[in-house]
């Protein structure tokens, strides 16, 4: 990970990582307590948070379009709060829904902590009005990938939300357990017999993703195009 000076959002310093090292770090903490499975199944989000922070999330009533907040302190995440409409509408969508927006939190946590404690801290509160201080990070429909509706226009590039994003995805559906659970619709492609997925395959590949490790269908298909981009079909057609 390198640090950059920042030339958008609230921070001093921008932390720069490659997608690799989110994967890996992702993945470590996971193993660190005990909460990576040896094959492919939901990963415990919830349990994940308590075990790595020593905290429990709380569900809270928040403004509409705040999905949640993480809040920092000296020594790291000291609160992770949800909307609590997540946790009441109890419909399987809105279970992987809250299961998303733990992830989301989980991978501010595991990415920024380093920015509050080392006094990076933001002058204002990302332009949100919600409280006073500016130690958290919060949250909102559209800067989370898989949980609300398609905003209405494309929202601005916050790198610290797609960061968490990347992490999200990582923690939900890591690259080993996911790529296990899918290996039995890749082919072999070339004179390496590099793995593929075929274009009449991903819509199975979504499905089997989603109902193995209990996420809504768009966040499986992020990691699937993530893995085996569609674009690489089309190259080795050409």
């Amino acid at each position: 990970m390198r640090t950059y000076r920042s030339k958008t959002g609230p921070f001093a310093e921008q932390p720069f990582y490659k997608p690799s090292e989110i994967e890996s770090i992702c993945t470590d903490e996971l193993q660190k307590v005990n909460l990576y499975p040896s094959d492919p199944t939901p990963i415990r989000i919830d349990r994940f948070i308590e075990k790595r922070f020593g905290i429990q999330p709380s569900y809270e009533d928040l403004p509409h379009g705040l999905l949640g907040f993480t809040l920092f302190g000296e020594k790291g995440v000291e609160r992770i709060v949800v909307n609590k409409s997540l946790d009441d509408e109890g419909t399987k969508p809105a279970e992987r829904r809250l299961r998303t927006t733990l992830a989301h939190e989980g991978g501010h946590g595991l990415l920024h902590a380093h920015l509050f404690v080392l006094g990076s801290r933001p002058a204002s509160l990302f332009g949100d009005g919600l409280a006073h201080d500016a130690q958290k990070i919060l949250c909102r429909e559209g800067g989370v990938s898989g949980v609300g509706g398609a905003p209405a226009k494309k929202p601005p590039y916050r790198w610290w939300e797609y960061q968490a994003n990347q992490a999200m995805g990582a923690l939900l559906l890591p690259e080993g357990l996911t790529r296990k659970a899918i290996a039995f619709l890749l082919s072999a492609q070339g004179t390496f017999g590099q793995p593929r997925l075929p274009a009449d395959r991903r819509e199975e590949a979504i499905r089997v993703l989603a109902d193995t490790f209990d996420v809504n269908p768009v966040v499986a298909r992020i990691r699937i195009e993530g893995f085996y981009p569609p674009a690489a079909d089309l190259q080795l057609t050409l």
